[in-house]
């Protein structure tokens, strides 16, 4: 299954036998757990959400709902309108060996060379990928510490969506929604998107340490650490915990690809061998 790195998570979006989304004025049915019609309020069966989106101010209606077939065919759209994306002559790896279940303990370099091949590092040339690039050193590692966020980082996060919204891929994505009466303008849109994507929350301590764009696009390292030995499987030479977002000493997060070759190409990160040979 492909699916691009685009992330539909507002509420909102799927519908619920117990709600009112893309249920607004449908007739009556003893069948369903509650109900949409202007009639429920004298019957006292009306969804719990009913006023908030079958109300003056409400946006759902029958047409408005988006489908689980909508969904998988805007997801394939989307994947064909990535232009930008790596082709496959533009990387090549090198996985080396496949650890087995009692390896996966082990803290040994099984793979001596590295991951990576071959990029076509004009890619990074690419406004999008410069743009991405630019804010993979705004975050800092640990959990529990409170993130300080600068104006110039607010700039390169700006800066960002601009550039993923000139694409192709993103103007599908936005059309498709506003259609759909999620949003009546681009910028309520890239709001949105910010607060998805850089809205920072507390992974520990009630701390706002965390943003989905951190955890999933980037896992932070500390520049210029390198040389020696690995100590952890695929981690940082001499900090096993460093490679990603770190909670109780292990990594979450640092799921790219992009990520994973700039710091393998500075001997950051230093590659042990996979477990899983998947599509």
């Amino acid at each position: 299954l492909r699916t691009p790195a685009v992330f539909l998570s507002p509420p909102d979006l799927y519908t619920a036998p117990e709600s009112c989304e893309g249920r607004c004025g449908e007739p009556l049915s003893e069948e369903d757990a509650c109900h949409c019609h202007p009639e429920c309020e004298r019957l006292r069966s009306c969804c719990g959400d009913y006023e908030r989106r079958c109300g003056p101010g409400g946006f759902s209606r029958r047409r408005d709902s988006i489908s689980d077939q909508e969904l998988l065919e805007l997801s394939e759209q989307l994947y064909w309108l990535d232009h930008n994306k790596a082709r496959p002559q533009d990387i090549a790896i090198n996985p080396q060996h496949r650890a087995g279940p009692e390896e996966m303990g082990q803290r040994q370099d099984l793979s001596p060379q590295p991951l990576y091949k071959h990029v076509n590092e004009e890619l990074f040339s690419k406004p999008t990928y410069s743009s991405f690039i630019k804010l993979l050193d705004n975050y800092q590692r640990a959990t529990g510490r409170e993130e300080e966020v600068t104006a110039e980082e607010l700039r390169e996060q700006d800066n960002f969506l601009g550039e993923v919204m000139k694409t192709e891929l993103m103007r599908k994505l936005f059309a498709f929604l506003r259609q759909k009466n999620r949003y009546g303008s681009e910028q309520e849109f890239l709001e949105d998107l910010k607060g998805m994507w850089f809205g920072l929350y507390s992974r520990g301590d009630g701390e706002q340490d965390s943003s989905g764009f951190e955890h999933v696009f980037s896992g932070t390292a500390p520049p210029g650490r390198g040389g020696g030995p690995g100590q952890g499987r695929g981690l940082i030479p001499g900090c096993p915990s460093c490679a990603g977002e770190v909670k109780k000493g292990k990594v979450s997060g640092f799921h790219n690809w992009i990520r994973f070759y700039l710091l393998e190409k500075q001997g950051i990160v230093n590659y042990f061998s996979h477990n899983f040979e998947g599509p």
